[in-house]
């Protein structure tokens, strides 16, 4: 009977190949088919680690953090003007699974820029939002919109302090008027004052306050407060 050496711990030549063909730790630049580069870390044919993403088709870069083949970490996102042929960042802080989550600075085209947490692509938690138009807001997010407590300081030199709901003053909040002295503060529905007081703050007031002319202000509340909740 003929004897069978064992063969245990010897792999095969294809399984040599197999191993010798993924894509482990530090590379060189790597081309897609369709002209994407990455250079960078690798881990089993994903990117993983520290790397560069180059789109081929929008000139878009990405510098940072990867994990299983997703942006997860902390990187930062470029795009190229084709104007001047120039990067402009976008997007520098934390993502998980390719998506902006955790920590981060956005700029917007409009010249807008938003620092604070965010949630899988939105503005969600604790941010400060400085607006194209000079208006800053700070205070909580959901969704991408202003959403619970914060203060909006209007470059006109307004300041509201108060309850956000879906991007709109919703809830008990308080307006400070700069030019005219005074302070409203009470109940909005939907971005407009339904029921509240106005009072001067500076002596004299710039523009007195008006007689209040309400017949039922118990009912303005009521109706003020229905509609808060739908």
């Amino acid at each position: 009977m003929p004897f069978l050496k064992a063969t245990f711990g010897n792999p095969s030549r294809s399984s040599q190949l197999e191993g010798q063909s993924k894509k482990c730790g530090a590379r060189a630049t790597v081309f897609s088919i369709n002209g994407d580069q990455y250079t960078g870390e690798w881990l089993d044919n994903k990117k993983h680690g520290r790397g560069t993403q180059v789109w081929k088709k929008s000139g878009h870069i990405y510098n940072g953090e990867w994990k299983f083949g997703n942006r997860d970490g902390y990187g930062a996102f470029s795009v190229l003007q084709w104007s001047t042929m120039t990067y402009a960042k976008k997007y520098c802080g934390e993502w998980k699974n390719g998506m902006k989550h955790g920590h981060g600075i956005y700029f917007y085209k409009s010249s807008s820029v938003y620092e604070g947490q965010w949630s899988e692509n939105q503005r969600s938690g604790w941010g400060r939002m400085l607006f194209h138009g000079g208006d800053v807001y700070e205070g909580e997010w959901a969704e991408d919109k202003e959403h619970g407590f914060g203060v909006r300081h209007y470059v006109n030199g307004n300041r509201y302090e108060g309850s956000w709901r879906d991007g709109a003053k919703d809830g008990n909040g308080k307006l400070y008027y700069a030019d005219k002295a005074q302070r409203y503060e009470g109940l909005w529905v939907r971005g407009e004052p339904k029921c509240g007081i106005l009072e001067d703050l500076g002596e004299p007031a710039k523009h007195p306050i008006p007689q209040n002319k309400l017949t039922d202000m118990q009912k303005v509340l009521q109706e003020a407060e229905l509609a808060h909740l739908y």
